[in-house]
């Protein structure tokens, strides 16, 4: 490798939403994520629904109306 180009690699911290922190190897210090595996509902066994703008039961109703007409 030439010297000088590369970034520092060295510890870093990612912290998740739900309070989870660990530590990794990045050239980044510092990295917030929104999900991990602690609270993904695929590993907790938890289905967590997040509903923007009622866009869930928009889809809900009109598949719902769909399956009717059949």
């Amino acid at each position: 490798m030439k010297k000088d180009i590369h970034p520092s690699y060295g510890p870093a911290t990612v912290t998740c939403a739900c309070g989870k922190v660990w530590e990794i190897k990045s050239t980044r210090k510092e990295y917030k994520v929104g999900i991990c595996a602690e609270c993904h509902p695929f590993f907790t066994g938890k289905q967590k629904l997040v509903d923007i703008a009622g866009r869930v039961e928009k889809f809900r109703r009109r598949y719902d109306k769909a399956a009717i007409k059949k």
